[in-house]
């Protein structure tokens, strides 16, 4: 956490700055700024105005005017956004539920209000025309052709290939799980395997779970989210899901129906 939903939602709360004026900037960590420094950056977007709010996969853009840089704000694992003192999401699930101000990390100071991004782990960070080349095409916008490409030559299993952002930009474990689950496709499979049938089925469950989940509120709200534990329940067959590390990450799956 947070995934591509919840920075969606941290998208649709920034999209509030748009058009305010950047009077100066935040910066209390040197660490948590990538390839700049806190003088740079600052020299860099104040005085210029906030154009337009957007995201790639987890990444949020911010656009400014009179061509300067366009900031790229990575929230990692625990990293919360705040506009004017208001959050898109209150606490985070596998996060802290203090609400420290301590944790800011960076933040905009507009002629009126602030963005803040608060982040108790420090495994965000904040970079100044972040490559967009880097990365896969977003989840939401992923087409059967578009994820048969980022599928081909795999040899590992499916679903590190999707949990990798270079592939796929967006989705996370939580995800991928659920994803995996209701596709009926195991997360070991050989993503270059896929048919372009189980392909597109694919695809168009990634849509459905992300459309759904964004609805009920977050990455956290799938159908197998209460069963992930030690002895977790299919709750599509009622059998005993697996759990298991793939792809470097713990995966709940079934056997009986993950193909």
């Amino acid at each position: 956490m947070p995934e591509i939903l919840e920075i969606e939602m941290y998208r649709q709360l920034a999209a509030r700055v748009e058009g305010r004026l950047i009077e100066t900037t935040f910066t209390p960590d040197d660490w948590y700024l990538k390839g700049t420094n806190a003088t740079q950056l600052r020299d860099a977007v104040a005085g210029s105005v906030v154009e337009r709010v957007a995201r790639h996969g987890k990444l949020l853009l911010i656009e400014l005017t009179d061509n300067r840089p366009v900031l790229g704000l990575r929230f990692g694992m625990t990293g919360r956004l705040l506009v004017d003192g208001d959050a898109a999401i209150e606490t985070l699930e596998y996060s802290s539920d203090r609400n420290d101000a301590a944790w800011d990390r960076f933040g905009l100071v507009f002629t009126e209000g602030t963005l803040f991004m608060r982040d108790p782990r420090r495994l965000g960070g904040v970079e100044l025309d972040p490559d967009l080349g880097g990365l896969g095409p977003d989840a939401w916008r992923l087409t059967p052709e578009k994820l048969a490409s980022s599928l081909a030559g795999g040899r590992g299993p499916l679903k590190a290939r999707l949990l990798d952002q270079k592939r796929v930009a967006g989705l996370g474990n939580l995800l991928c799980d659920e994803t995996l689950w209701r596709a009926r496709l195991s997360p070991h499979r050989r993503s270059a395997d896929l048919s372009s049938a189980e392909t597109a089925r694919l695809c168009a469950t990634v849509h459905e779970v992300l459309d759904e989940l964004f609805r009920r509120g977050g990455s956290h709200r799938g159908d197998l989210h209460e069963e992930r534990h030690g002895k977790g329940i299919c709750p599509l067959d009622g059998e005993p899901l697996q759990r298991e590390k793939v792809g470097g990450r713990t995966t709940y799956w079934c056997a009986a129906h993950q193909r």
